[in-house]
């Protein structure tokens, strides 16, 4: 029994238990992305909704992602229930896994003290903590690289190609997370085998190519089975122009990423520009006593002419951004990642890599030769930096995208912390002494100019400034052999003071003080409803939840998005989030008159973007359609397909709203106003037509 409590790792256990409490703390009071959430209540439906990640519960288009992280999600649905809680709950248990999996990495190269402090730098990094507490896919995707790493280094360890198959498999299973964010690591992949593999450079590329022919294979697998089923038996591929899942890697989840560019439809950027700016009478246009079916009335934020139309809006966000911006990700360039934008997400601990870099380059240039440790720091290294060089210019992306570097910053900050810590102690008469000092210096410097360039209290910026002169002071004194023993003190003191912060930067996401739909960390995403810090005008495109939700009718003017109706749907298990989630908040009214005229069609409903279908088909089990998918534009339906399945019974009823919001699907728009009847506003709305957002449903008389 000794020798088992001997061995006991009280680090490991220290840095998971952390990490759990990060991650799940008041997590089933945490809020969800309803576009996913959606889809998994459809997914529970049916093994085909199961397999195509299917939108709806009809099978008529699926979400913008493959559907492995969705499946587990589903999964988890089934045994407790659909809630924000099960979807989840899958991310949060798989942030904890991470950590854990990273500290087991690093102890088999550095050992224990350097895994804990890569394990509690992931574990603390702002925006792994505010993602991991939602139900976007990127824990997951975390989690499978970290295993593809592992099984990497198990087989230069072993000197087993087998194990190099079993990193690029779990390398394809990622792909088919997140489709091809989960190549961003293959550079570190192939560039750790080729200098670590003991073997000859003929056998290394021959290996190297099976693995790739293997990777290609479990990557495309499940487009591949897609792409053989005909288009009619299946649904439409969200997100695409081209009802192919290939074109959804490669275009919207690939070089659009890149470039900012998609969703162009027919019209040009100048068009996409002026839609942000807002279509009069937009469904998130402010309404003071507005009934209709737009969205939070009496207090989403007014746009330059009015609201956007959730179409259109969304369609902005993609239409030009190579210069950056859009989504509080700041211009592009070298220094971005350094930036007021993204600096408070993952870079507060990037200037002390830096000083471990220039201790490795110290070290190689002694020996002449690249040590076995030395090749691990470089597969950080090169997870690390194709990631950077991405981030600083790419065109569109999210915040939380950064969250996929958070592996590689703890892993190099442990690391740097040993090679810095060994010149510290080994070296004391030589300038290689300095350099453990110099980086927490030059690190509290820079964790300084964070806060203060978002605006934090002087007192959090002088303490750092503070903290980093002490540290220094305190390091350069214990320099030399006669203050060894108190120098594991200060190094310890150094720690907490380093990641002081960070872990304050982390701390709100943990009390859900975020956007679920767009998760952002710091204790400045409060200021406007948990959109991080965002400006106002994009909190409404940005929070799936808030943009566009068409179910918020009967409002009382000035209620605001925590107001809720008299005509609420009483008793909805899916409680309001100020950070977005299933908040239930239904037009009774207009539900009633649909349910009324209901004849078991197969949509209750067709709507012209997915964030107007959220709210029905999460606190009921009819079907709507997304006729344009996501961001209203994606061609999955056209008028001669939509006039078949309303002539066979399958739609009736569509909702659509004011301003240009189907792009260069027209035709649909203008087969509805030809072929449909105009409700009247008082027989399914609270109030008038202008009340409703100037939005107006249509039925089909034919």
């Amino acid at each position: 029994m000794k020798n088992k409590v001997r061995h006991f790792d009280y680090l490991l256990l220290g840095v998971v238990v952390l990490s759990a409490f990060l991650n799940l703390y008041l997590l089933n009071h945490a809020g969800s992305n309803e576009y996913y959430t959606v889809a998994v209540k459809s997914m529970m439906k049916n093994f085909h909704n199961f397999f195509y990640a299917s939108f709806d519960p009809a099978g008529f288009i699926t979400v913008d992602k493959p559907p492995v992280a969705l499946w587990i999600q589903t999964l988890s649905a089934r045994i407790f229930g659909l809630s924000n809680f099960s979807v989840v709950l899958p991310e949060a248990l798989a942030g904890v896994a991470s950590v854990a999996l990273l500290y087991s990495i690093v102890k088999k190269k550095f050992g224990r003290i350097a895994a804990f402090i890569s394990g509690l730098v992931l574990a603390t990094t702002p925006i792994f903590v505010a993602i991991v507490r939602t139900n976007n896919v990127d824990s997951i995707l975390i989690f499978v690289l970290l295993a593809a790493a592992w099984a990497l280094i198990r087989a230069i360890d072993k000197g087993r190609m087998r194990w190099l198959v079993v990193s690029v498999i779990l390398v394809g299973v990622g792909f088919n997370v997140k489709m091809l964010e989960a190549f961003m690591v293959l550079p570190a992949v192939y560039l750790y085998y080729w200098i670590a593999m003991k073997t000859t450079w003929k056998k290394r590329l021959l290996h190297l190519t099976i693995a790739t022919v293997i990777l290609l294979a479990v990557s495309f697998s499940w487009a591949t089975a897609v792409a053989l089923v005909p288009a009619n038996d299946r649904p439409y591929i969200g997100s695409s122009q081209t009802n192919s899942v290939f074109e959804l890697a490669f275009g919207y989840n690939g070089v659009s990423r890149l470039t900012g560019q998609h969703g162009q439809g027919s019209r040009g950027g100048a068009d996409r520009q002026r839609n942000f700016a807002g279509q009069q009478n937009g469904a998130l246009s402010s309404q003071d006593g507005g009934t209709g079916v737009n969205g939070a009335q009496g207090s989403q934020p007014q746009f330059a002419q009015g609201g956007t139309s959730g179409f259109a809006g969304r369609t902005a966000q993609f239409g030009n951004m190579q210069a950056g911006g859009m989504f509080s990700t700041g211009q592009a360039g070298p220094l971005r990642l350094f930036s007021k934008a993204l600096s408070s997400q993952a870079s507060w601990l990037m200037p002390f890599i830096l000083f471990g870099i220039i201790g490795l380059t110290v070290s190689f240039l002694r020996t002449r030769k690249l040590t076995m440790q030395s090749k691990f720091a470089i597969f950080w290294l090169g997870w690390l930096v194709p990631m950077m060089a991405f981030f600083s210019v790419a065109g569109f992306f999210h915040q939380y995208y950064l969250s996929l570097m958070g592996p590689a910053i703890g892993a190099l900050t442990g690391i740097t912390s040993s090679i810095l810590w060994k010149f510290y102690r080994e070296e004391g008469e030589k300038w290689t002494s300095w350099l453990l000092p110099a980086a927490l210096l030059a690190t509290m410097l820079f964790e300084a100019l964070i806060l203060y360039q978002n605006s934090v209290s002087n007192q959090w910026i002088y303490l750092t400034l503070s903290g980093g002169l002490i540290l220094f002071t305190v390091f350069a004194i214990f320099r030399g052999e006669r203050w060894r023993n108190n120098q594991k003190y200060a190094a310890a003191a150094g720690l907490i003071i380093l990641l002081a912060a960070p872990i304050y930067w982390a701390l709100p996401a943990t009390f859900n003080q975020t956007n679920s739909s767009l998760p952002v960390a710091g204790p400045s995403l409060s200021r406007y409803g948990g959109n991080g810090g965002n400006l106002p005008q994009l909190a409404a495109l940005q929070n799936r939840d808030s943009g566009d939700r068409f179910w918020s009718a009967g409002k009382t003017a000035g209620q605001g998005m925590t107001g809720f109706s008299a005509d609420r749907i009483s008793q909805m298990r899916f409680g309001f989030s100020r950070g977005g989630g299933m908040d239930g908040q239904v037009s009774k009214k207009l539900l009633s008159y649909l349910e009324k005229h209901y004849n078991g069609e197969k949509f209750i409903l067709a709507v012209q973007s997915a964030q107007s279908a959220y709210s029905i088909m999460l606190n009921t089990n009819y079907a709507v359609m997304a006729m344009g998918g996501f961001q209203g534009s994606d061609p999955a339906v056209d008028a001669v397909k939509l006039a078949k399945m309303a002539k066979a019974g399958e739609v009736k009823y569509f909702l659509i709203s004011g301003g240009d919001r189907m792009g260069s699907n027209q035709s649909v728009l203008q087969w509805i106003e030809k072929n449909c009847s105009k409700v009247p506003a008082s027989e399914w709305s609270s109030g008038s037509a202008q009340q409703a957002g100037g939005q107006a449903l249509y039925v089909y008389k034919g």
